[in-house]
Parts: C-alpha cells; sequence; structure tokens
C-alpha cells in the first residue's frame, strides 16, 4: 500500500464522484418507468446497508484491504482465490465502464473513430492517475467536485427555463403497484452504483481519520442518491416515460432539448465533459482496487509496475466484452448482476462479516 493518507472530506468527494460516473450516463433503473426515481432511493438505502457490512469489516481490520483482510478472515488458500476473483472482478468493473464511455464519446462527438482509440486515451488517462496515487486523485476530485455542481445545478435551471420539465409525465405514482419497482431495485439499482461500494473496502486504510469513515460515506451516498433520483426524474418528466426507457443515454438526450430564447442551445458538448470526468474517477477507482489487490497478491513491492500489463488488459477487454452497446448492456443486467453483483457485493460480503464477527468473539473470549 502507498504511504499516503486522504481526510475524511476527500472520502466524500470521491463518492460523490464516483457514485455518479457511470450512473448518469447508462439508463439506469428505467424499467421502473415514471417510478424510476423511487427505485433509485430505495436502492440507495439497500446500498448504505451494504455499506454497514463493509464498514463492519473495515472495523475489524483497519490497516489493511478487503484482498488482505479475505486471508486473515477465510484462511490463505481460499482467501488467495476469493481475493484474485475480486481484483478481475474490480478490474472487469474498469472494463465496463470504460466501454460505457467508449460508446458515448463514440455515439455522441466522434463516430468514425474506432471504440478501441477513443478506450485506449481514456485508460491512458486513467493509468497516469492511478500512477500518481490515490492521494493525487482525491486533490484532482476537490477541484472538479465544485465545477461540477455548478455545471449540474446550471443544467437544472435551463432545463426549467426552457419550459421542458412536465411533471404529469410522472404519474401516475406506482400505476403497476410495487412489485416492478422492487424488482428495479433487486436487478439494478441495489448493484450499480451503491452495491459497487465495496471498491473502497481497498480505499479506507488510507483514511487519516478512521472515525469519519462512516460519517462522511453515509452522507456521500445519500447526497448522491438523491441527486441520481433528481436527474432521473427530470428525464421522465422531460422526455416521457417510454422515451427515457428506449433512450441509450437518457441524460444527453434531455439536455439536447434545451433551447432558451434561440439562443443557448447544442449545450450536450458541455455536460458531456462533465460526464467524463465522472468516468475518469470511476474507472480510476475500480483500476486503482484492481492494482492495489493484484501487487498485495502477487507480492508485488510497488504496485507502478502492474499498472501498464493490467491497463492494457483493461483496454482489451473493454472492446471485447460484447459486440455492441445493446449486448453490453443486457449482459449487465442479466449476467453482471447474478453472477458478479449479487455474490461479490451482497452474499460474500455477508458471510465474510459473520466469520469475523465468530473470529473475533472467540479470540476475545480465550484472551
Amino acid at each position: 500500500m502507498e504511504k499516503v493518507k486522504i481526510s475524511a472530506r476527500q472520502l466524500f468527494v470521491l463518492i460523490i464522484l464516483f457514485e455518479h460516473g457511470s450512473a448518469l450516463v447508462i439508463p439506469l433503473g428505467v424499467r421502473a418507468k415514471q417510478d424510476v426515481w423511487l427505485a433509485i432511493l430505495l436502492g440507495m438505502v439497500g446500498g448504505i446497508l451494504l455499506f454497514l457490512v463493509y464498514y463492519r469489516l473495515y472495523r475489524y481490520y483497519p490497516d489493511i484491504p478487503l484482498t488482505s483482510y479475505v486471508q486473515h478472515i477465510i484462511g490463505p488458500w481460499l482467501g488467495k482465490a476469493l481475493a484474485f476473483v475480486y481484483t478481475v472482478y474490480f478490474l472487469y468493473l474498469a472494463s465496463r465502464v470504460l466501454r460505457d464511455f467508449g460508446e458515448l464519446l463514440l455515439t455522441f462527438a466522434y463516430p468514425e473513430t474506432p471504440l478501441f482509440s477513443l478506450n485506449a486515451i481514456m485508460i491512458l488517462t486513467v493509468m497516469y492517475g492511478v500512477y500518481k496515487g490515490i492521494e493525487v486523485l482525491a486533490r484532482t476530485g476537490e477541484l472538479f467536485l465544485t465545477f461540477l455542481y455548478v455545471l449540474a445545478i446550471g443544467g437544472f435551471i435551463l432545463v426549467i427555463s426552457a419550459g421542458l420539465v412536465h411533471l404529469y409525465n410522472l404519474e401516475p405514482v406506482l400505476a403497476d403497484g410495487w412489485k416492478p419497482v422492487w424488482k428495479v431495485v433487486f436487478t439494478e439499482t441495489l448493484y450499480v452504483p451503491f452495491g459497487e461500494m465495496i471498491v473502497f473496502a481497498m480505499i479506507f486504510p488510507y483514511l487519516n481519520n478512521p472515525e469519519k469513515t462512516k460519517q462522511a460515506t453515509i452522507i456521500g451516498m445519500g447526497l448522491s442518491g438523491i441527486n441520481l433520483a433528481i436527474t432521473m426524474a427530470i428525464n421522465v418528466a422531460v422526455l416521457g416515460p417510454e422515451l427515457v426507457s428506449r433512450s441509450t443515454f437518457p441524460l444527453l438526450d434531455t439536455i439536447r432539448n434545451i433551447q432558451v430564447a434561440n439562443f443557448l442551445e447544442r449545450l450536450d458538448v458541455f455536460f458531456m465533459i462533465a460526464l467524463i470526468i465522472g468516468g475518469f474517477f470511476k474507472i480510476s477507482l475500480f483500476f486503482y482496487a484492481g492494482v492495489v489487490g493484484a501487487s498485495e497478491l502477487f507480492g508485488v513491492q510497488n504496485h507502478h509496475r502492474l499498472i501498464y500489463s493490467l491497463g492494457f488488459i483493461v483496454l482489451l477487454l473493454s472492446v471485447a466484452i460484447a459486440d455492441n452497446y445493446s449486448e453490453h448492456i443486457k449482459e449487465g443486467l442479466r449476467i453482471v448482476t447474478v453472477y458478479l453483483h449479487l455474490p461479490l457485493q451482497v452474499i460474500i460480503p455477508i458471510c465474510l462479516l459473520v466469520i469475523a464477527a465468530i473470529r473475533h468473539r472467540y479470540f476475545n473470549q480465550q484472551s
């Protein structure tokens, strides 16, 4: 691990940037139609409950990351195997988010540019950020967060000023009951982006004030959930539930409708910049966790040595995981959720916590 520390404020900033990341780009929870905002808020509540599991594990082992303490909890052999699975998982998610933003750029700005070239430029930037370290990433995030919020508030005002918001598109609430909402929660919004907070189990040991971890994280997740719920509600209010459910990038479709006094229009370019910034931090944190996990697992003293090789693997994987964007999204909903998110974000952490609690209680009684 790096000999650096980050503050609770910097952790809060990283959480905000991470949670918004690809969640603003992909059609998050749109199968709930006009109730998408409710599905996001319920997913946030579930995500905070999952975080409490991750947090308790962190308090048992405050000085080492997830890939290290699993070896203490379930033994060296099984622990190393599980640490390897989590390392691959983080790198795979980095490649998925990289694909999201490559497709975004390909669709809206560079239709003639090969996807590989766009992803290569992005991963090189991510590799440089990870090479500089988590402290530099956190300080960079502090610089960007204010800019992103100013842009978001400005966009909200412009959408309202342009008369695009039609609140009747959000009605009726729970037209089909709770079942479709809960289905979206347990297949989408619980895991993305809130369950993905498990990546911070690799970041928590860098905090200079562990006592503020819980507060900073819950506030960050809560604010992110509210922001995402408002954003998706605005998307539905502007585009309508049917159009949102068919849209590849709902937020950008909403922004492209802005036209104020025949002067302010075509503002999607500015918001693409904001989305790319969020994507950079989300990819960087997943990639950083994968690099740190690999260096710890294979006994590499300087994790910088692994950045270039693992970055190249993430780049190749981002292009190879799907033939097109539709297949990429379907894979995320049908395969990744069931076989990766559910066990690695929910089932295994809960089992680890139970074992860790039993071990700590046993050793305390022995002493």
